[in-house]
């Protein structure tokens, strides 16, 4: 119940930026807008994973293509005991990791060719975990919608704003190409804080929920450590902040301070710092039962 809420509003404030573009742009545009996020509102529900997958030229790969990784997702799933997603392969060098999909029925775990080359088997399956959570979850829908309207905002922004500027204006329709040129940096803006506030808290939670998966949360935060600084080397070749919240580490990482400002995630510090916390919990009650049984 509590995402379908925040999916509900996160589509209602999706639409009215839309259609804030629309009324900026004059009485004329209030209907197209309209319509339009009537219709993006379908899309965002029923295709953002295939729209973000497409995005990222992520291939589905075979359990006889990739049998490793498919045992690992496989067996992670019966421990979240949910459908085993579909794997999907990125062809990206920089090391990296989403989950997407509408339910846990239509799940998929996309990983970047960067992230197998880097990461041992056991700091992989971490990853996969911390993946898996999300899926179990049941908060991707939320963020894969966000990044799918995001990416339809910023690019209608921009179209509108070049149109405006390049295709010459009338007074009589009330089109102000000034005010195309405001949209196309503010409305990318206004979409990405929306991102902003419901994606930080669910990274502490797949962490988590992750972490209890596989067992393993020093591998977690090992994975954690090693990603930070392999995106900081290599830059996506993909990288956009409307889907940056989907990635375990913002692939935006590298990127300018600027950028940083609107990271959808909480610090690795921080995030590491917790999964070694669990680790030593862990291990402070493996020890208080060995003495017990002892």
């Amino acid at each position: 119940m509590k995402n379908q809420i925040k999916t509900i509003l996160l589509l209602g404030i999706m639409s009215a930026i839309l259609v804030s573009i629309g009324g900026a742009l004059g009485p004329g545009y209030l209907v197209l807008f309209g319509v339009l996020a009537l219709a993006m509102n379908l899309g965002a529900y029923f295709m953002s994973d295939r729209i973000v997958l497409a995005m990222h030229r992520a291939v589905e790969v075979s359990p006889a293509e990739a049998p490793g990784l498919h045992r690992m997702v496989e067996e992670l799933s019966r421990r979240a005991e949910i459908p085993t997603p579909r794997v999907y392969v990125i062809p990206d060098a920089q090391p990296n990791a989403f989950a997407t999909g509408r339910n846990p029925e239509h799940g998929v775990v996309a990983v970047t060719e960067g992230i197998m080359q880097l990461l041992s088997e056991r700091e992989l399956r971490g990853v996969l975990a911390h993946e898996i959570a999300h899926i179990k979850n049941r908060d991707i829908l939320v963020s894969t919608i966000a990044a799918a309207f995001a990416s339809g905002i910023t690019w209608i922004a921009h179209a509108v704003s070049f149109a405006g500027l390049f295709g010459g204006s009338s007074d009589e329709e009330g089109e102000s190409p000034l005010g195309g040129l405001a949209l196309a940096i503010v409305a990318p803006i206004a979409a990405t804080l929306v991102q902003l506030g419901i994606s930080r808290s669910r990274e502490y939670m797949a962490d988590e929920t992750g972490a209890k998966l596989c067992g393993d949360p020093e591998a977690l935060a090992s994975a954690l450590s090693r990603l930070e600084r392999g995106v900081e080397l290599v830059p996506a070749e993909s990288a956009r902040p409307a889907t940056a919240s989907l990635f375990i580490v913002s692939p935006l990482a590298g990127a300018s301070s600027v950028l940083k400002w609107f990271s959808t995630h909480p610090t690795t510090e921080e995030r590491v710092s917790r999964l070694l916390s669990m680790a030593a919990s862990r291990g402070r009650v493996a020890s208080t039962r060995a003495s017990a049984l002892a």
